[in-house]
């Protein structure tokens, strides 16, 4: 079941697919796409051509911008911020110019942040509460702050990785190569 609250509006040329949820004032723009299992918040706008993966959350006041690709089940906490564009100015037409942000499975970006466009933030990264991510996260990173900088790691579930990287909800086992985080398997 797909839920459209009757304030929401679609344009025509939007793919949604099931189980999505959308709440009061949202706005989603032609050619994007969402995908299963998503739900967007109050006064969330999506587009034009934006691509949400499956089980993406989106929570009250974010807008998702053209150039911006969310994987799946990617967590937008409230006002967070994207911007397409480098160098804003009202009395320059700047649509040419959009950078592309890419946003990977898993990531939760916290309420108040802001992701600066042309970047990539890798799987289960896990943004602070209002935060300014200005460069790459690589995956499982925690970053906070402004600028953003990397403070510790984050597992799949969610949870502060300590230095033993054992997760300690659910004893998944990570490794350090090269600087950067991955999961045993």
């Amino acid at each position: 079941m797909t839920f459209v609250h009757e304030s929401a509006i679609i344009d025509e040329g939007v793919k949604i697919g099931q189980n999505v949820y959308i709440w009061h004032f949202s706005h989603v723009l032609s050619g994007s796409f969402i995908g299963n299992n998503c739900k967007l918040g109050q006064n969330v706008v999506v587009g034009p051509k934006v691509r949400l993966g499956d089980g993406c959350k989106i929570q009250n006041n974010v807008s998702i911008y053209e150039g911006v690709e969310l994987g799946k089940n990617v967590f937008c906490g409230p006002s967070c911020v994207f911007t397409n564009v480098i160098n804003p100015r009202a009395e320059i037409n700047r649509k040419s110019e959009y950078k592309k942000t890419k946003i990977e499975d898993g990531v939760t970006i916290g309420a108040n942040s802001t992701i600066v466009c042309g970047i990539k933030i890798g799987k289960y990264a896990f943004i602070g509460a209002g935060s300014v991510v200005t460069k790459d996260v690589d995956n499982y990173e925690l970053v906070v702050g402004n600028p953003a900088k990397k403070i510790g790691w984050m597992s799949q579930s969610g949870a502060r990785l300590g230095d033993s990287l054992v997760c300690p909800d659910t004893g998944d086992k990570y490794f350090i190569k090269d600087n950067k985080l991955d999961k045993v398997r």
